[in-house]
């Protein structure tokens, strides 16, 4: 006989104000088993995720807690029952340091003092879990995204949760952390956590969970055992639609396509040196490398976005360097940065402000033209496929599939004709990212050239027509379209030549 969930929801329905976005979900997380939930952006994983956890309650049906209705009326009763969530979205206060954060809420004391001694102690602790190698006196603000993806993981951990829930944990990560990761949520398991895990990494989905459930659309459309179904099915059930050809024909480019971009010995102060490297029309360029080898650095640095000297940069046959972003803007070269939600989106503005802000003088400048941003909207609504309930919702309430269409259409409403994309598919579904592959060879096919900059292995060989490595800020070298594999990008990764050299008998 199966034991009784320790948390389930039973036809569960929510809506915001009209518009029902879940109808009739069921989802049952029992102890010592990982339960993988996956769908598209705007599948309804998330608003299923925060009822499990008492962020909201539902319109219709029933949270049960180990078989019996109940009501969380906040996070805090969620927690209180056990349940804890890891953010997709960093839940940490920036201004304070990783220790406080950890303990925020929950401080540890001595009498009417703080104990912290103790606190110290255990932060090491929880931080050492997860192989975190930061002081926990560090200021939040001062960590990279991995770091405080790190940090959000080991503040659950101190948590002692009986049910994790786990919102996109790896999509920041390196491989050697989503290692870490893994490795705790075996731990967990085995001492009868329940687990519930998102990813859009689908190989991660068929290596950590038990059963995986996929929504689509604000329903369910399957639920089984993960075994049942190989990658190529999940994707299909998630879109509705086969999705086994990810990546569109690579067009390849002409021998004689003129040089756009040319870059000589770019240096960006402490983090990169030397970087030469060409881009042809049409072209598209892929940037390789570990994280923390340059590579967005490099392009910042290019694009007007951090301080850099170069020996020469020239574009379409003009020399320049560009001391702002907008400079480059005019010269015909834009960069989209790999963090949509600090960097390149305002969160509590609407699409239109959004779509519009970096271009206002095209909208009339010190009076703009309401009516000219919404048609430009409505063209971006259609090209991007844009998909929200309203065109008047506030972006941070968009799913990240469609923050990033916008973003995407926000850069290319400047007309670049050299486009760096960073990151472009991160924390993104497997349809959405077959859209976006679809938009770039597009552009490129139309001549436009593009450098993409992933850390995602199959986009590097799956998009690009080169591949440049970096390594401790520098070029380790460049794949010609015959030369790119996986082996030879991760030696260069590492420093070693693209090829192995053969072994003497």
């Amino acid at each position: 006989m199966t034991p009784a969930p320790i948390v389930a929801l039973s036809d569960v329905t929510k809506s915001f104000g009209p518009v029902e976005v879940l109808h009739g979900v069921n989802l049952a997380l029992h102890a010592g088993s990982v339960h993988a939930l996956i769908g598209e952006n705007g599948a309804g994983k998330s608003t299923t995720m925060k009822i499990l956890a008492g962020y909201q309650p539902p319109t219709k049906g029933e949270v049960q807690l180990e078989g019996k209705p109940v009501q969380f009326a906040s996070l805090q009763d969620g927690e209180a029952a056990g349940i804890v969530m890891i953010h997709q979205e960093f839940n940490l206060a920036e201004q304070l340091t990783v220790e406080q954060n950890i303990f925020l809420g929950r401080e540890l004391k001595r009498g009417l003092l703080l104990d912290k001694a103790q606190m110290r102690s255990r932060c090491m602790a929880y931080l050492a879990r997860v192989a975190c190698d930061v002081a926990p006196d560090t200021l939040v603000s001062d960590l990279s995204n991995s770091e405080k993806q790190m940090v959000e993981i080991a503040k659950a951990l101190s948590r002692d949760a009986r049910v994790l829930i786990m919102d996109e944990p790896t999509a920041v990560l390196t491989n050697r952390e989503t290692e870490v990761l893994f490795k705790q949520v075996e731990a967990l398991r085995a001492a009868g956590t329940a687990i519930l895990f998102t990813s859009h990494k689908l190989d991660e989905v068929a290596e950590i969970s038990d059963r995986v459930t996929i929504m689509r659309d604000g329903d369910v459309v399957h639920s089984g055992p993960t075994a049942e179904m190989d990658e190529d099915a999940m994707a299909t059930a998630m879109v509705g639609r086969d999705v086994s050809d990810l990546y569109p024909q690579k067009p390849g480019v002409a021998a004689d396509a003129p040089v756009v971009l040319e870059v000589k010995d770019l240096n960006v102060p402490g983090f990169a040196q030397s970087v030469s490297f060409t881009l042809r029309k049409g072209e598209i360029l892929g940037i390789g490398g570990l994280i923390g080898s340059g590579r967005t650095e490099v392009m910042e640095g290019l694009a007007g976005l951090r301080p850099a000297t170069a020996s020469r940069i020239t574009l379409f046959d003009d020399v320049v360097q560009f001391k702002r972003p907008a400079d480059a803007q005019r010269a015909g070269l834009c960069y989209l940065t790999e963090d949509r939600k600090l960097r390149g989106l305002l969160l509590e503005r609407g699409m239109r402000d959004n779509l519009t802000l970096a271009n206002l003088h095209k909208f009339g400048g010190f009076l703009i033209d309401r009516n000219a941003e919404e048609t430009a909207l409505t063209s971006a609504i259609a090209e991007f496929d844009i998909r929200a309930g309203s065109r008047d919702v506030r972006v941070g309430n968009m799913s990240g599939g469609n923050q990033q269409k916008l973003l995407l259409a926000k850069v290319m409403l400047s007309e670049p004709r050299v486009l760096i994309v960073d990151e472009p598919t991160r924390g993104i579904d497997i349809g959405t990212k077959q859209q976006i592959y679809a938009f770039l060879h597009k552009l490129a096919g139309a001549g436009h050239s593009i450098i993409v900059i992933t850390s995602e292995m199959p986009e590097l060989i799956g998009l690009a027509d080169r591949v440049m490595v970096m390594r401790l800020g520098e070029v380790s070298g460049t794949l010609a379209p015959d030369e790119t594999n996986e082996a030879a990008i991760v030696r260069l990764s590492m420093g070693l030549p693209a090829e192995q050299a053969p072994q003497m008998a």
